[in-house]
């Protein structure tokens, strides 16, 4: 934890004084990891308005549920969680999920292969937010949590072939966006 602590603090009594409700140590935590996990929020949301809201919501369940970190381990993969999981309930909560056939999926390649490092970040994370909901919360889970397709399939009460066929129809959609760039 990069946070610095008054002479004689451990992380347990950085915890206890989140847990008590602490104003400075609220703010501390807060500030500390805002950066980071709007990042984290911004990859699932619409925009950035969207992705505030899920960083307030997610920041309000950590302050709320911070007694049950174990100090000792890691307090940014704890938040981290709790901000995927609160995008992914956000997710739930502003669409119904549709499901499509995995027949009409259909696997795409790039002859470019070194066009993404031709886009600036905001560029990329535009097209991400370009995606639709649904295609956007298993591309996320998928390539940049790491989760499998049956981790995703539980978390979001999908198939794990509408998983793999949302993945698929994701990126093919991002490909699509990081052409008309080149096109431009």
């Amino acid at each position: 934890m990069d946070i610095a602590l008054p002479l004689g603090y451990q992380e347990k009594d950085f915890i206890q004084a989140c847990v008590m409700r602490e104003r400075w140590a609220q703010k501390l935590l807060y500030e500390e990891h805002y950066s980071k996990m709007m990042g984290v929020c911004l990859r699932y949301a619409n925009n950035s308005d969207d992705a505030l809201d899920i960083l307030h919501e997610g920041f309000i369940k950590v302050f709320k549920n911070i007694h049950k970190y174990q100090p000792g381990t890691s307090l940014v993969a704890w938040i981290r969680t709790i901000m995927v999981n609160t995008a992914i309930d956000y997710y739930r909560k502003a669409i119904r999920r549709r499901t499509e056939d995995i027949d009409t999926a259909f696997d795409v390649s790039s002859g470019d292969p070194d066009a993404v490092s031709q886009c600036t970040e905001q560029e990329i994370l535009a097209a991400v937010q370009d995606l639709s909901p649904a295609y956007r919360a298993v591309f996320n889970l998928y390539v940049i949590e790491g989760f499998s397709h049956r981790e995703i399939s539980e978390r979001l009460n999908i198939t794990e072939s509408t998983s793999r066929s949302n993945l698929v129809k994701a990126r093919t959609k991002l490909q699509e966006q990081v052409r008309k760039l080149f096109l431009r």
